[in-house]
């Protein structure tokens, strides 16, 4: 998977917010899998990803999951995060 910015964690935040919350960690774990399937995609055949783009987690994030970003951010905002940040430590050996 390609490096994770700042604005690759907040969209995939804002994706994961739109899930019911029992969800929210099967969504987190999947959106961080589709965006590694993406980036080998990339890397081996030189064009983007049909659903999930470039390989970055943004782009997996905003594939999957109209947020709309201008709302207000709630409360559970900050457990998206979260829930996205423990995804990605659990995954960080992959693609190394």
């Amino acid at each position: 998977m390609r490096r994770i910015g700042l604005m690759d964690l907040h969209h995939a935040a804002r994706a994961v917010q739109m899930v019911p919350p029992p969800a929210r960690r099967a969504f987190s774990d999947g959106l961080l899998m589709r965006a590694h399937a993406a980036d080998k995609y990339v890397k081996r055949l030189r064009k983007l990803h049909p659903l999930w783009g470039d390989g970055s987690l943004r782009a997996a994030a905003l594939a999957c999951a109209q947020a709309d970003d201008s709302a207000p951010h709630d409360p559970s905002l900050r457990g998206c995060y979260h829930l996205v940040l423990q995804s990605i430590d659990c995954r960080a050996p992959m693609g190394r």
